[in-house]
C-alpha cells in the first residue's frame, strides 16, 4: 500500500539519502529538517509513519520521538542512529536502525508498520481517494478535501473514463435537480484541479466535455 511517510533529516546530512528508494516504491515522502517542523506538519496532516534520521542530527532522537508520540500516540516511528549511540528504551520508537544498512533493510523494517489497505480507498490510475479521511493523493501531490469536493471526486473516480453529466453531479453532490447556473460546479472543479493537477490551467486528469460535463482521464 502507498503510505504517507514523514522523514526528519538534517538538510546538511552526509551520504546518500534513502528517501528516493521509498518514493520508488510508490510511497509519498515529505522531508523536514527539524523536530519542530515535523510536529507542525503532523498537526496539519498526520502521516502513516515517521522516520527520524537521528544520526544526521547528532542526537539520540529520544526527545523528538517522545514529542511525536505525545502528539500521536499510535504513530509508528523508526529511528536511524549511528553505531555506538545509545537510544533509550523510553524513546518510543517501534524500530531502531543502526547505520550502515541497505534501502532493502529499511523497506523490510517499515513495511509491517504501515497500515493495511483500507476498504474505503478508491483508486483510479495514480489517483487515490481516502473517503474516510477525505484525502486525495496523486503522484507526489497530496491534499485534504472538503466533504463536497471529496464527494465530487468520488463520483468522477467511480465513473473514470466516462463523461459525467452536470445534471447527474448536481443530483448526487448538491441533492438538487436544478443546474441552470453551473458556476458553483465550475468553481468546485477548479478547486479539485488545484488539489490534484500539476498545472490546473492545463488539466491532465479532470477534463471538461463541453456542453455535457466532466470526465476523469487516468
Amino acid at each position: 500500500m502507498k503510505a504517507r511517510i514523514l522523514w526528519i533529516e538534517d538538510k546538511h546530512t552526509e551520504g546518500p539519502s534513502l528517501v528516493a528508494s521509498l518514493r520508488r516504491k510508490g510511497h509519498s515522502v515529505e522531508v523536514v529538517s527539524t523536530g519542530a517542523a515535523a510536529l507542525s506538519r503532523m498537526k496539519e496532516n498526520q502521516p502513516d509513519l515517521v522516520v527520524l534520521n537521528a544520526a544526521s542530527m547528532r542526537t539520540s532522537g529520544a526527545r523528538i520521538c517522545k514529542s511525536l508520540r505525545e502528539l500521536a500516540e499510535g504513530l509508528p516511528i523508526v529511528i536511524i542512529t549511528n553505531p555506538g549511540r545509545q537510544v533509550a528504551s523510553d524513546a518510543c520508537a517501534n524500530e531502531i536502525l543502526v547505520l550502515p544498512f541497505t534501502s532493502r533493510k529499511l523497506i523490510n523494517r517499515i513495511t509491517p508498520l504501515l497500515p493495511t489497505e483500507r476498504e474505503n480507498v478508491l483508486r483510479a490510475g495514480t489517483i487515490s481517494l481516502d473517503i474516510d479521511r477525505k484525502q486525495v493523493t496523486c503522484g507526489e501531490r497530496e491534499a485534504r478535501l472538503t466533504p463536497r469536493l471529496s464527494q465530487l471526486l468520488e463520483i468522477l473516480i467511480r465513473h473514470a473514463g466516462e463523461v459525467v453529466e452536470r445534471e447527474h453531479i448536481f443530483q448526487q453532490v448538491w441533492n438538487t435537480a436544478y443546474f441552470g447556473d453551473t458556476r458553483t460546479l465550475d468553481v468546485h472543479i477548479s478547486w479539485l484541479r488545484q488539489a490534484i493537477e500539476e498545472n490546473p490551467r492545463m488539466p491532465r486528469y479532470i477534463k471538461t466535455v463541453r456542453g455535457l460535463g466532466y470526465r476523469l482521464d487516468v
